[in-house]
């Protein structure tokens, strides 16, 4: 698998709203905080997700864990990293840490995910390819 190296990051804010009853992050947030990285990984890769679904194509995931090292609170920064792994199947990964601004890793978030065809209702063949012709900049998405 080919493995970017230099993570795509973006920080994001813990809101009041979205913390539970013991005061910290609700679980679900961590699931939309990775998606939220994620939709902003590909558009600075300058794939137009618009155009991919107009093209007949939508990313989906087809696996998700969580796995939590360290609390998030209201007030709390967190950045949080995409990084994309590529095998040669229908299916890759995206990893993403969540870290506190001193480096501390709150959290980790990884998907299998595909490319499906809309149309056919199937995982596409090469999901690589797909993504690599849409990218202006592929190495965002681990395709240096």
């Amino acid at each position: 698998m080919t493995l970017a190296t230099e993570p795509f990051s973006v920080r994001m804010d813990v809101r009041v709203y979205e913390i539970d009853p013991q005061l910290h992050l609700n679980g679900g947030f961590y699931v939309q905080y990775a998606d939220h990285a994620r939709f902003a990984c590909v558009e600075a890769a300058g794939v137009s997700v618009q155009e991919l679904i107009a093209d007949g194509y939508g990313p989906v995931n087809l696996e998700t864990v969580i796995r939590y090292h360290h609390e998030l609170r209201g007030g709390d920064q967190v950045d949080v990293t995409c990084e994309w792994e590529w095998g040669d199947g229908k299916t890759y990964r995206v990893r993403h840490a969540f870290r506190l601004p001193d480096g501390t890793v709150a959290a980790e978030v990884a998907h299998v995910s595909g490319l499906l065809d809309l149309k056919a209702r199937r995982l596409v063949a090469d999901p690589r390819e797909a993504w690599r012709a849409r990218a202006g900049r592929p190495e965002l998405l681990g395709l240096a």
